[in-house]
């Protein structure tokens, strides 16, 4: 799609807005969004009412436990990975009784629900747990915690079971402590943008809440269906607002945490500024439940943007990606919220398994550009300068733009849907890799060429506004071979350029003994010894985040 850079700056805009009402396009996505086979969120049973569990609507999301394979084809992790059990207590019927008298109604013992709980979403890793607790109060929490501490049984806390590193299922038979039922809002401030919430609260549902009173949440991620605020904050989540809102280590003001004897840690404040002491609530974000069980947050959130824009454009090569990131940084400024890329192998997929259809193809890459300001006039105005420059000097080769709420959730489907489009395409190796922007898809094509056809699909896409790459290796099955041709070589590369091995999702189980890459060896010792005394018996989430100590 040509623009003379003679064009006058309406005409310009017409013309994108043009493109992007194609009908063959929106009627496509709308068939898909109401597909049979749309997940709807299941209640459990005794779930208390909040404005947190409202029913979802249509959006493009996660499809959890739909798509992959069933839980019973999944090999055990201990069995996969040749773990050995540490020498936690066993589970007894007492101990069942006496959980029963601390939350009556909410034990599960059922191996059939069970099965779910103990397989991760990508269908990669799986325990054998046989107990799920879930506790309604911070006060269950720590009566569950105290009682496990005394008796030596290893715990699991687990929220929307969303993770991408095998941190939020057990390895062994680690009680599952879920957060489902921990779903209240607390309170939200209007005047100061301040909410709080109890861990178990839905993204989604919390950003739903705060657009009614004319905010959102500082996050967003393409599990916002299911994950839960206490995860996020738990895993550090980035998300695609990161560029614009920061992270959760500056937007969250407070945590209430359980400790592993039982011990409640109240530091769930409300307040911007608090330079008493050392800053605790910073050990336990991105701790992933090995420190404490996060059981509510304080977080600020923004005031929910007047006028919003998504431009999805294609560009030739990821020099152009990079160059258009640099214009667009340039002449967008403030209003620039959301910068995204993938190639065009992530597209092939959406489309393929997904049946979703992107109104702009041929390319090799693709970006999605949001703009989110306070002036609808202002906003388009500099996209306008933005759209005709990267148009005229040969940046961009095509592109749509959306600027209604329907139409750009459609848009921001085919990125967000990538991860759920790569579980319809076999066993995915999944990396989430920071690194210089410039060096961001060299570890793709370095990868492409390293595995030949021994992998069915090496793709990138990502975070490129903050230099975070998700690298997604796809086989037809589980290959040992092919795990060990991708790593540790992964991981050596990305050293080489100081990225870390870790940009957003976490350690858990599956990455914990690659953090040498990323870190000296004095700070993991460091960190051993922050865990060796919040949690001297190691019985929170244990066999994630850090190596063993020996």
């Amino acid at each position: 799609m040509g623009i003379s850079s003679a064009a006058p700056r309406r005409s310009l805009w017409s013309r994108w807005t043009r493109l992007r009402r194609l009908a063959s396009f929106h009627g496509r996505i709308l068939a898909e969004a109401s597909a049979p086979g749309t997940l709807r969120r299941r209640e459990p049973p005794g779930a208390p009412t909040s404005v947190a569990s409202r029913p979802w609507g249509v959006r493009g999301r996660r499809a959890f436990h739909a798509a992959s394979p069933s839980s019973q084809e999944v090999t055990l992790t201990s069995e996969r990975y040749r773990v050995q059990r540490l020498p936690f207590s066993r589970l007894s019927d007492s101990d069942v009784a006496c959980f029963e008298r601390i939350m009556p109604g909410r034990v599960v013992t059922d191996p059939e629900e069970l099965k779910q709980f103990n397989v991760d979403w990508l269908k990669s890793v799986r325990g054998c747990s046989k107990l799920m607790l879930k506790p309604q109060t911070t006060a269950e929490v720590s009566d569950v915690l105290r009682y496990c501490y005394e008796r030596n049984l290893a715990v699991n806390p687990q929220g929307g079971n969303t993770g991408l590193v095998g941190g939020s299922v057990p390895v062994f038979d680690e009680i599952i402590l879920s957060t489902v039922l921990m779903n209240q809002i607390i309170s939200f401030d209007k005047v100061s943008g301040i909410l709080v919430c109890q861990a178990g609260c839905i993204l989604e549902k919390l950003n739903e809440y705060l657009e009614e009173q004319g905010f959102i949440m500082p996050l967003d991620l393409g599990a916002k269906g299911s994950c839960h605020i206490g995860g996020n904050v738990a895993t550090n989540a980035g998300g695609l607002r990161l560029l614009r809102y920061g992270s959760l280590r500056g937007t969250v003001l407070g945590l209430e945490v359980v400790l592993a004897d039982g011990s409640a840690l109240d530091c769930l404040a409300s307040l911007r500024k608090d330079n008493t002491g050392y800053d605790l609530k910073q050990l336990f974000i991105g701790s992933e439940g090995t420190l404490g069980v996060i059981t509510a947050v304080s977080i600020l959130c923004p005031q929910k943007p007047k006028a919003v824009n998504l431009a999805f454009l294609g560009c030739q090569s990821f020099a152009k990606v990079l160059e258009t990131f640099t214009t667009c940084r340039a002449m967008l400024g403030e209003i620039l919220s959301a910068y995204e890329f993938m190639d065009e192998k992530c597209m092939e997929l959406v489309e393929k398994h997904l049946k979703l259809s992107s109104p702009v193809t041929g390319s090799p890459f693709y970006v999605l550009i949001e703009t989110s300001g306070s002036s609808s006039t202002h906003d388009e105005e500099k996209l306008n300068n933005f759209l005709e420059q990267a148009m005229t000097s040969g940046l961009v080769i095509d592109g749509t733009v959306a600027t209604d709420d329907k139409k750009i959730k459609m848009l921001w489907s085919l990125r967000e849907r990538i991860t759920e489009a790569l579980t319809h395409d076999g066993y995915v190796y999944k990396y989430d890799i920071s690194l210089p922007v410039g060096k961001l898809y060299d570890l793709v094509t370095d990868m492409r060429a390293r595995l030949g056809r021994s992998a069915k699909n090496v793709v990138g896409y990502g975070h490129l506004g903050d230099g975070n790459l998700h690298l997604n290796i796809t086989a037809e099955s589980y290959r040992h071979s092919l795990l060990d041709a991708i790593e540790p070589f992964v991981y050596e590369w990305t050293a080489r350029y100081n990225g870390s091995i870790s940009a957003e999702h976490g350690l858990g189980f599956k990455k914990k003994q690659f953090i040498q890459y990323s870190k000296p060896s004095e700070a993991v010792f460091l960190m051993q010894r922050f865990k060796a005394m919040l949690d001297p018996k190691g019985i929170l989430n244990p066999y994630k985040t850090l190596p063993s100590s020996s």
